[in-house]
């Protein structure tokens, strides 16, 4: 276990650094940078937007049919939505809108698919307003809405697009079932758990799924160097997805090549009580926590708003560092380091053109499928004093998201 260290003051240098970050009230996706133009060397499309183009056009003088399929609710899926909606925007497909009556409410995707449904302007496309298709982590409901959404692909009805959005939605649709261009979003790895052939080709001419095939690799890495741990505890379900959205593959690829152990303990994770998803998470913690020096904390339905602080108290009484998988959101909430991300917003200018590149003309098949974004540290301070973790210099100023409390529901 990580030996206890007396959280050293940090000099006023650093502390000048540190005010040089972006602090928890400026997050990296603040919903403001719509408003300002990309930088001139973001290549959102990475450089296919040349053959085929993203300019609005009509489908033979009618407006494109798009719906919507997950398994289930996930903060993520809203974030990705929201940022593909705001890509589509900045390319003249919908009309702009700051969202305001959409976000200060619950943030959900059928509140925003119902805005896009009723209220959003386009003359070039049309969200089906009965086309949102949710099982809300149930297996029943998943089979019923599996075999109505590919039935009404292959009838006659005429739907242009499908967004389908993380790991169920892409194993439901991407399958020679139909031939509807299908979008597959906010997936742990699309490769791995078999929703695509490679990084490179995803198998079907009407599918693509956006890839960042080094994503967790690069977040194991870094949390190593940092750490220098021997045993790495991983909760998650032993299942094709809960091994899908924990990476354990990789996980277990880069403790090999670099030398440390992985303990695991399972959970329950894609079920429709949250309730026990969140207490079988709750008692691996506890049983982790005696037993490693540090813990991964993976995408799962059992870490959540709810779970969190009882997670983040039995890491931090037992002085165990804490990586997020997820992101800077759970670093707030009190998990000592993720990988921060500038926003949804660059990968919501891929997505949003790789719907226009398609509706111009390209197959799904064709276009590129990776892409990376640039990684950067998120750090809570005050879960590095709880566990006694002296944090060097040169880690704080390469850190972009730095949390100086544990934010509570």
């Amino acid at each position: 276990m990580l030996k206890k260290m007396q959280c050293k003051i940090l000099s006023a240098a650093v502390l000048c650094m540190l005010s040089a970050s972006v602090w928890a009230n400026e997050a990296l996706d603040n919903d403001n940078v719509w408003d300002n133009e990309a930088p001139a060397n973001v290549d959102s499309t990475n450089g296919v937007a040349e053959k085929f183009g993203t300019a609005p056009v009509l489908n033979d003088g009618r407006k494109w049919r798009i719906v919507f399929y997950e398994g289930g609710p996930h903060a993520n899926y809203y974030h990705y939505l929201d940022a593909t909606v705001r890509g589509l925007m900045k390319l003249g497909w919908i009309e702009k809108s700051d969202l305001k009556d959409v976000q200060s409410r619950r943030k959900d995707t059928k509140r925003l698919w119902n805005w896009l449904a009723k209220d959003a302007q386009s003359d070039y496309l049309e969200f089906v307003e009965d086309g949102y298709y949710s099982a809300n982590w149930d297996d029943d409901q998943r089979k019923e809405n599996r075999s109505r959404l590919i039935k009404r692909l292959r009838s006659d009805e005429e739907i242009n697009l499908v967004i389908a959005m993380g790991t169920w939605a892409g194993l439901d649709l991407a399958n020679d079932e139909h031939s509807v261009p299908t979008i597959v979003m906010s997936t742990s790895d699309p490769v791995e758990s078999g929703i695509i052939k490679s990084q490179d080709d995803s198998g079907y001419d009407h599918v693509h799924a956006r890839v960042d095939p080094y994503r967790y690799e690069r977040q194991l890495r870094i949390f190593y160097d940092i750490i220098k741990f021997k045993k790495l505890g991983i909760a998650f379900e032993d299942s094709i997805y809960g091994r899908s959205y924990s990476a354990i593959d990789t996980v277990e690829k880069v403790a090999a090549d670099i030398g440390f152990e992985v303990v695991k303990c399972y959970t329950k994770s894609d079920i429709s009580d949250t309730d026990t998803a969140s207490e079988s998470v709750i008692k691996c913690f506890d049983e982790l926590s005696k037993e490693v020096d540090a813990i991964y904390v993976t995408i799962q339905g059992g870490v959540n708003t709810e779970s969190i602080p009882r997670l983040v108290e039995i890491a931090n009484k037992n002085s165990i560092p804490t990586f997020s998988q997820l992101g800077s959101k759970e670093v707030e909430q009190g998990f000592l380091f993720s990988i921060s991300r500038p926003g949804f917003k660059p990968a919501g200018l891929f997505l949003s053109a790789t719907i226009a590149q398609i509706l111009n003309g390209a197959h799904p098949r064709q276009l590129k499928q990776v892409f990376e974004e640039t990684p950067s540290i998120a750090i809570n301070l005050k879960t590095a004093e709880i566990v006694g973790l002296y944090l060097y210099a040169d880690i704080l100023a390469a850190a972009d998201t730095i949390y100086r409390d544990i934010k509570t529901p």
